[in-house]
């Protein structure tokens, strides 16, 4: 893809269902996708297995939003073991770097009491669509208590769209559902006609929503 791809084209590429990938993270390139089958997040049907709601109540890390959107994607990009590569290079955290800097990219950060980052995710917001991107964890737990302050917010401000891109057997206990990219175009569409704020409960900073709150909001949902 040429080195002219840029913000605003990255943003015109996710109202069209499509977003970018790279071979790995020592390759500079990018290519853009748009999954026949789709991944989706329903926010009126996530689910919270049992044994994960009890730890979200104890509130184990502190949470914090949009306090270390670099870091967080610097976490997503590590080689570790059981992900011997990603996809994130250098071109795509300068890209989303800079969408985060325009208010359109936001992270979901975990801490440990040493005040030590060990988990989060960030991802894309547009109109009243939430676009995943990437999440890490060096704690027991740390992403998806991330996973859940942040359905909790969308659910709180508004929002219709959770997209998670591909099917993940790790998103599975979540209530992950599988459409057809039609299926997906009309409810991207639809939510891209809404505007969702991210910031319905609170600004950057800690997350004013406790675990027993998310959970309360996602509960009502469901």
């Amino acid at each position: 893809m040429s080195d002219r791809f840029n913000a605003d084209m990255l943003l015109d590429c996710y109202r069209q269902g499509v977003f970018p990938m790279a071979d790995s993270r020592e390759d500079m390139n990018l290519f853009l996708i748009s999954p026949e089958i789709r991944g989706v997040l329903p926010l009126d049907g996530f689910h919270v297995p049992r044994r994960l709601r009890k730890t979200v109540r104890k509130d184990p890390y502190r949470v914090t939003i949009d306090q270390a959107f670099s870091r967080v994607m610097e976490g997503c990009a590590e080689d570790t073991p059981d992900r011997p590569t990603t996809w994130i290079n250098v071109p795509i955290q300068n890209l989303y770097s800079s969408l985060h800097k325009r208010g359109y990219a936001h992270s979901v950060e975990c801490w440990d009491e040493d005040g030590e980052l060990v988990g989060g995710l960030y991802g894309v917001s547009l109109g009243a669509a939430f676009f995943g991107e990437s999440m890490f964890s060096r704690a027991t737990d740390a992403s998806k208590i991330a996973l859940v302050h942040l359905v909790a917010r969308l659910i709180a401000g508004g929002y219709e769209l959770l997209d998670a891109q591909f099917h993940n057997p790790h998103l599975e206990q979540f209530g992950l559902i599988e459409m057809k990219k039609a299926d997906f175009m009309a409810r991207l569409q639809s939510a891209l006609s809404h505007e969702g704020d991210f910031y319905s409960s609170g600004t950057t900073g800690e997350d004013r929503l406790s675990g027993e709150g998310c959970l309360h909001l996602i509960t009502q949902t469901s």
